[in-house]
């Protein structure tokens, strides 16, 4: 069993990127800016976003934090929508979700420039991805993909189940994974109603987990030699830590991961990756910027 280092590979990606960022700045190019909108102090949101301006200064980027309170308009965040769009310093922005329950999170997204939608969430770049179309990837899906490249994990022909089909991680990770140029693998998506779910999993090389359900997926789940995904991260209360729980993925890795030639922990396997996807997205955006 090989453990894959998320955390690793996605230190060497970003050291890559400043890389990249140095030259283009030495040239005389601008340096890439990414914004983000908080709204609210949701304690998993402010983390995250706290991670992304740490990323930006290891990648060289310029970062910019907007805030809200709970109980902004959807008007009044339509128009910071608005600002960002025409603010030609801001190569891309991510809207930090969940919005609050009063917010309309789909139409904030549709009012997104998509040429700055380094999250990947728009329409027009959902669609683009899904026919093999250059566009922004969603950062976790782009993260999983380039997890199995940097480790040389042969995925063409082989059959792959996804486990759950959210519109953020199983839907667009299962379109990539059957497209030639990512995966090429066989895929099947499978989520709570799936009646063959177990017989599913025994029969695949590779499972991708994002259902959202600690420790879902048991070692009678996983044939010998699977190649194993865990995006999951829910927090589960645990009284031995400072913070008072842990994260725990979708897979119940001590049983799991003996059966493995390849599964990643959490934390530390695909949630750094997602981060650093994003990184990714924002030189990619730049760059395109840069172009016109």
């Amino acid at each position: 069993m090989q453990l894959i280092d998320g955390k690793l590979t996605a230190q060497a990606i970003k050291a890559e990127i400043a890389e990249e960022v140095k030259e283009i700045v030495e040239g005389g190019g601008k340096r890439p800016h990414l914004a983000a909108v908080l709204v609210g102090h949701d304690g998993g949101s402010e983390t995250y976003v706290k991670n992304k301006v740490l990323a930006c200064e290891a990648c060289g980027f310029k970062s910019s934090l907007i805030r809200y309170e709970d109980d902004v308009t959807e008007e009044e965040l339509l128009a910071c929508v608005d600002r960002l769009n025409n603010d030609d310093d801001v190569d891309g922005y991510i809207m930090q979700m969940p919005l609050p329950k009063h917010i309309d999170e789909q139409k904030i997204i549709e009012a997104i420039d998509y040429r700055k939608d380094v999250d990947g969430f728009h329409p027009v770049n959902v669609g683009r991805m899904a026919i093999g179309l250059p566009c922004f990837i969603s950062a976790t899906p782009l993260g999983i993909i380039t997890l199995l490249q940097r480790y040389g994990i042969q995925t063409s022909g082989k059959k792959c189940v996804v486990l759950g089909r959210s519109n953020i991680v199983g839907k667009p990770v299962s379109q990539l994974m059957v497209q030639k140029q990512y995966g090429d693998a066989t895929v099947t998506v499978c989520h709570s109603h799936s009646k063959t779910l177990k017989e599913e999993c025994r029969q695949a090389d590779i499972i991708i987990a994002a259902i959202g359900q600690p420790e879902f997926v048991t070692a009678d789940m996983v044939k010998p030699g699977a190649v194993v995904i865990d995006v999951g991260t829910t927090r589960v209360p645990d009284a031995t830590r400072k913070s008072g729980f842990r994260l725990c993925g979708d897979v119940k890795f001590d049983e799991v991961a003996p059966l493995c030639s390849y599964i990643t922990p959490v934390p530390g396997g695909v949630g750094p990756m997602t981060i650093c996807s994003l990184m990714k997205n924002t030189l990619l955006a730049a760059k395109m910027r840069a172009q016109k």
